[in-house]
């Protein structure tokens, strides 16, 4: 199963940075749950709240995966023209579609501050 839900996150990853914001509606569970704060559960509420949020324009750089049983941990560097972020997403999966959520979102420092780096 580990193989298989990777497989499947990294590919909606990949088309979300590329700009395919539909691609949540093939991932998502109908009644997908959201645990950050102020983003909404259910997918149609999810994908309408993501579709004008800045992850939605970022570019989105990808640095490390983790799976295990049915979790996904993806481990990206977020960039906007306004802000540079390292997130950690986590997404559970059940019968192929991402059933859950929780994420890490850290703004990232000047070099200087972190000399062995975020990433």
């Amino acid at each position: 199963m580990t193989h298989s839900t990777k497989d499947l996150v990294l590919h909606g990853f990949a088309e979300f940075a590329a700009g395919n914001i539909e691609i949540l509606r093939t991932l998502l569970h109908e009644d997908f749950v959201e645990h950050s704060p102020g983003n909404p559960s259910g997918r149609d509420a999810f994908i309408a709240y993501i579709a004008t949020a800045p992850v939605a324009g970022a570019k989105l750089d990808l640095k490390r995966v983790i799976a295990e049983d049915d979790l996904v941990v993806l481990h990206y560097r977020m960039s906007t023209p306004d802000e540079d972020l390292a997130v950690v997403d986590i997404w559970r999966l059940a019968d192929g579609k991402i059933v859950e959520h929780w994420d890490v979102v850290q703004p990232v420092p000047d070099d200087a501050e972190i000399p062995h780096g975020m990433f």
